[in-house]
Order: C-alpha cells, then sequence, then structure tokens
C-alpha cells in the first residue's frame, strides 16, 4: 500500500509540474530527484552517480539512431514536392469512393506513415496539402478535421515507427518484428475509418460535395505515376528491413539516402532545403533523446522506490483476468493520453506495465502494437492531444472543435483495440509468417 501511495505522489507531481509548463524532460528529471531525495533520503552526489551512465546508454543506442534519420526524411519530403505528388496521386482514385476527396487524408496518411514514422509529421504533411483543398471544394470541415487527426495518427503504427524503436529498444524486442507486427492492424484502422466516411458520406451527401468533372483514365495513370516517388521509398525502406539486408536503424540511413537523391534528381535540392530540414530534424531528435534520457532516470528511481514491483503486486492481487488487466491498462494509457505524448507515455509506463502483461502470458509483440494504439489514442485526446494542435496551428479553428470532429475517430480507434485484443494473431501473423519460416 506505501508504493501505491508514492505512485499516486509520483503521478501527481508529474501533473503538477506538467501544469505549470515545465518542459517534459525538466519536469521528469524534477519528479525524479525529489522522490528519490524526499521519500527515501538518497544523497545527491549519488544520484549524480546514477544519472551519467543513463544519459550515456540513453541517448547513444544504435537502436535510438533509426529517429533522427526517419524524422530527417519526413523533413525533405515536407519541403519538396513529394508531399504535393501525394494529393495529386491520391485525388483521381478517390473519384467513386463514398466520400471522395475526404479519403486523401486517410490514404494519404497511410503512405506517408510508411515512410515518416512519425504522427505529428504525418499530419501536418498531409494536413499542409488537403486541408485547404477540401475547403476550398466545399467539403465537411468536421469530416475533414477529423479524418486528419485520426488518420495522421497512423504514423505511429505503420511501420517504420518511432514509438516502436523505443518500445522495442526498452522491451528487448525485435524491432523488425514490431514493425512487421503494425502493417495489418494499421491498415485495419485505416478501413475502419474509411468505412466510416464511407457510411457518413451516404447517409449525408453534403459532406461530400460532387467534383466538377469525372477524371479519365489519363488523369488516373498521371495520379498513379505522382505516387510512385512515395511508392518507391516504401519499398527501398521497408523491402531492406524485411529481406534481412538491414536492419531498421541502417533501413531509416538508406530511406534518408533515397529521398536525397530524389530530391537532387528532380532538382528540388538547393542549401537552404538541405540545411532546413536538418537543423529542423535535428531539434526535434534532440527533444526525443532529452525525454528519453529524463524517462529513463524516472524510470531508475520508480525502481529504487519499488514501485513498478510493487504495483504490480497490487494488481497482481485483484485476481484480474488477462481481459479486465487490458481494460485497466486501456484506461490508464487513456488518462495518461491526456496529459503526455507518446514517447513520455512509453518510457515512463513500461517498468509498471510490461511486467504485469508478461505474468498475464500476453506476447510482448501484441502488446507493443496495443501500446502504441493507445498512444495514437493520446494524439488526438485533449488537452495535450499532439494531432489536434497540429490541426488547430493549421486552420486556426478552436481546439475543442477540433477535438469534437476527432471523437468519431477516437472511437473507432478503440474498437481498433478491442478488435486487436479478442484476435491477437491480426498482429501476429505477420511476423511469425516472416520471421519463423
Amino acid at each position: 500500500m506505501e508504493s501505491l501511495f508514492v505512485a499516486f505522489v509520483i503521478l501527481l507531481l508529474v501533473m503538477f509540474f506538467l501544469g505549470l509548463g515545465v518542459w517534459v524532460f525538466a519536469g521528469l528529471l524534477l519528479v525524479s530527484t525529489v522522490g528519490l531525495v524526499f521519500l527515501i533520503d538518497m544523497p545527491p552526489d549519488r544520484i549524480g552517480k546514477i544519472m551519467s551512465p543513463l544519459v550515456i546508454r540513453s541517448a547513444t543506442s544504435w537502436e535510438i539512431s533509426a529517429i533522427p534519420m526517419f524524422i530527417w526524411m519526413g523533413e525533405i519530403m515536407l519541403r519538396t514536392d513529394m508531399s504535393d505528388r501525394l494529393f495529386r496521386g491520391l485525388s483521381p482514385l478517390t473519384y467513386h469512393l463514398p466520400g471522395r476527396l475526404l479519403h486523401t487524408n486517410i490514404m494519404g496518411s497511410a503512405l506517408f506513415a510508411a515512410i515518416s514514422g512519425s504522427s505529428a509529421a504525418t499530419t501536418a504533411t498531409v494536413g499542409k496539402i488537403t486541408l485547404a483543398e477540401l475547403e476550398k471544394r466545399n467539403y465537411s470541415k468536421m469530416l475533414a478535421f477529423g479524418s486528419l487527426a485520426g488518420a495522421g495518427s497512423l504514423g505511429l503504427l505503420i511501420p517504420p515507427s518511432i514509438v516502436m524503436i523505443v518500445y522495442g529498444v526498452l522491451a528487448e524486442v525485435s524491432i523488425s518484428r514490431l514493425f512487421a507486427a503494425g502493417v495489418i492492424p494499421g491498415l485495419m484502422i485505416a478501413s475502419l475509418y474509411a468505412g466510416y466516411v464511407m457510411i457518413v458520406s451516404l447517409m449525408y451527401p453534403d459532406v461530400a460535395p460532387p467534383d466538377r468533372e469525372k477524371p479519365g483514365l489519363k488523369e488516373m495513370g498521371k495520379g498513379l505515376l505522382d505516387l510512385i516517388p512515395i511508392s518507391v521509398l516504401i519499398f527501398i525502406v521497408l523491402g531492406s528491413i524485411y529481406s534481412g539486408i538491414a536492419t531498421p536503424s541502417e533501413a531509416a540511413a538508406v530511406g534518408v539516402v533515397a529521398t536525397l537523391t530524389m530530391t537532387v534528381l528532380t532538382g528540388q535540392m538547393n542549401r537552404d532545403v538541405f540545411f532546413g530540414t536538418l537543423v529542423s530534424s535535428v531539434q526535434t531528435s534532440c527533444m526525443i533523446a532529452a525525454i528519453l534520457i529524463a524517462a529513463a532516470f524516472l524510470s531508475t528511481a520508480m525502481g529504487f522506490l519499488h514501485v513498478p514491483q510493487d504495483v504490480a503486486n497490487a494488481i497482481g492481487s485483484l485476481d484480474l483476468s488477462p481481459y479486465q488487466l487490458i481494460f485497466i491498462l486501456a484506461i490508464f494509457y487513456v488518462l495518461l493520453g491526456m496529459f503526455l505524448e507518446g514517447i513520455s507515455i512509453t518510457v515512463m509506463s513500461l517498468p509498471i506495465t510490461l511486467p504485469l502483461i508478461l505474468g498475464a502470458g500476453f506476447d510482448p509483440i501484441w502488446f507493443g502494437i496495443f501500446l502504441v494504439i493507445m498512444v495514437e489514442l493520446a494524439q488526438i485526446t485533449p488537452p495535450v492531444g499532439f494531432n489536434l494542435f497540429i490541426i488547430q496551428g493549421l486552420t486556426g479553428t478552436p481546439i475543442m472543435r477540433v477535438a469534437l470532429a476527432a471523437l468519431p475517430f477516437f472511437i473507432l480507434m478503440c474498437v481498433g483495440v478491442v478488435i486487436l485484443t479478442l484476435f491477437p494473431d491480426i498482429a501476429l501473423w505477420l511476423p511469425n509468417l516472416l520471421f519463423n519460416s
């Protein structure tokens, strides 16, 4: 019971510092230090000795090197015409679907997710392309905002995924297997979104006005040609991983080289673009590394406080069934998602939740996909929903209106979690096929 109280105090401290507007990594460091000093009287010099190796180990792992590479790929595509080609390529292909161009949000996000690894990059890139066009053609703003918020989060689930890399490193499981496990669940949730858009469009035709001109075979052919660069990048990145030619970290570097080569050959690379994308990706990568260091320190501090073991024992003593445990953890992650972003959620919670999951007999690869989907929910959950902030920044729409637009897609993602829990082979079939044969 004492450790449960400690865990509650730690959670209150985290919420307090975040509520003050303190940076996430600084807040986590403060909480860890306060907990060690005041709860177990640890001397400050010993805290420094604990912190030093954590900095090196958390920020210099070989697997983590993939993160800045994938971020750089996304930045390059954001500042070149690759993103514009995505909309031009998908537009004629969606004409015959109920909802028409609204599907460019979903399909575009799914495709861009397969090369960016970032929900924020996916939402920002696709949103800059589609939202203005949809508004100009009088499509429903609420459905446009909601479909983008939901589909943009697929950047975390459809491989390659930055959160999957972080989970794989912390849980010590194969990142390649995690990437394979995310493919079918990602397509399943994208299909749920597309089905919802179709149903709403059939019920309320005004949400998706008919286009002025029906695209012919020539326009569809041009659309397919515009999708070639994105398709080539997906093939290079994922193909190098699943063929065994490259590890996820190496594949990220290969993807960057391929992206840079394409932009040079098409005459879009110049000094400003190169250094602009490089500076932006370094800034984002440093932010992620700082959070990883701080979260690793918090995890270590909670270990000294015996919180993970005692919380696991407390929940274990409730004699919950596996499904009851998953239900409680789902609620736990939704609550965390209201205050924290994905990487912080993953690294802070894993020391507590992973032992519970393994003890209940769940596959750690399956749990990685479950956790990523719960993190995706956090992307569209106010008050700290990054995808909501991005759409607000792109459109100037009040955050609560964007959150309301995203609510149906939040529910659809919850449905996806239920389906994945009832049928775990949705996540496990592909990695077992690729890596157990």
